[in-house]
């Protein structure tokens, strides 16, 4: 899972064939049908006439959409796409799969800071010092983010895997609540939500 693979990770990732394009403009078309309360976190196409759609729900927090509107996307995709079959613009037998991001939806950076700030994160990111670079992550909380320095500042989360750092049952100690990090934005290697427990 990485950003921009076309599927949890979001973005647009084509399989190379003739009909790309058109299957994700029919897909952008039918979005614009739910007045802006859908929107394609992921599209990707196969070779094997196969196309996976992840959609978001814009108007909400979390993102998710409920079933029904995963269902109502998926019938009004299939009849645009039925349409272009009878049309020649996509091959005949294309079959669909619509879903949602997931609940470990990975957060583009710095697009979605805001909307997610108030949400735990899985962060990967990289340090760099005059020696060597090394990979470090944890479950973090979004302190503050600057557009103009393109940097974060991370806290922990209160989350069972940081609290259980201070000793199990316990609640996060005071050096905990104050650590702070700050990353740049293309130091990070992944950002996702992360399930709260």
């Amino acid at each position: 899972m990485f950003a921009g693979d076309g599927a949890e990770g979001g973005g647009i990732l084509f399989a190379g064939t003739w009909w790309d394009k058109q299957a994700l403009k029919l897909a952008e078309s039918v979005t614009k049908s739910f007045d802006g309360e859908l929107g394609i976190y992921a599209f990707r196409t196969l070779v094997n006439a196969k196309i996976q759609v992840r959609i978001e729900k814009l108007s909400t927090k979390l993102g998710s959409p409920s079933i029904s509107e995963i269902e109502a996307f998926s019938e009004a995709y299939r009849a645009q796409l039925d349409e272009a079959e009878v049309a020649k613009t996509i091959p005949e037998n294309i079959s669909l799969e619509v879903s949602s991001p997931g609940v470990e939806r990975i957060i583009r950076i710095p697009q979605e800071l805001d909307r997610f700030k108030e949400r735990p994160l899985y962060i990967k990111y990289v340090t760099e010092n005059a020696d060597a670079s090394s990979e470090k992550d944890g479950v973090f909380k979004l302190v503050s983010f600057d557009l103009e320095t393109k940097c974060c500042t991370w806290g922990l989360a209160d989350v069972r895997i940081n609290r259980e750092r201070a000793g199990k049952g316990r609640p996060m100690s005071k050096k905990q609540r104050e650590w702070r990090v700050t990353t740049p934005f293309d130091s990070i290697r992944l950002a996702r939500l992360y399930p709260e427990i």
